[in-house]
């Protein structure tokens, strides 16, 4: 798949931290409940660690208790890309770089507008604040 930006392997470990490259670049997930953004309240726009593009509002996150940031809905559809891999869960990428974010599950019975909870990795993203607009 082409994306809108395309680097090398070395240009990517270069940009981004290990702990960053291990889960944006070789789709690992963070251990539950010790990323930054896990249990986060503050408003703002959260966008791809990688590359900047702005993937969920802090509107669509809610306290889903698994373990890392979950958000019913992306900002705009076109801003996450979801990929089924056999029988295991959707694999969620950013639409912009092809950056792993985590997975997509659906039919939980949360109390959300859609039945669905991204449940994104919080290496993969950085929160823009609302108060820093």
């Amino acid at each position: 798949m082409a994306y809108d930006i395309e680097k090398s392997d070395p240009e990517w470990r270069a940009e981004l931290t290990p702990a960053e490259y291990r889960v944006l670049r070789d789709a690992a997930d963070e251990a539950p409940f010790t990323g930054e953004y896990t249990d986060t309240k503050e408003e703002g726009v959260y966008s791809c660690r990688a590359c900047g593009a702005d993937l969920f509002t802090s509107e669509e996150k809610f306290d889903s208790r698994c373990g890392w940031p979950a958000f019913y809905d992306p900002k705009n559809l076109d801003s996450v890309e979801v990929q089924q891999h056999g029988l295991s869960y959707p694999v969620v990428r950013c639409a912009r770089c092809g950056s792993y974010l985590g997975e997509l599950f659906e039919g939980e019975g949360f109390d959300t507008p859609t039945d669905k909870r991204y449940c994104i990795n919080s290496l993969s993203l950085r929160l823009k604040s609302a108060d820093s607009e």
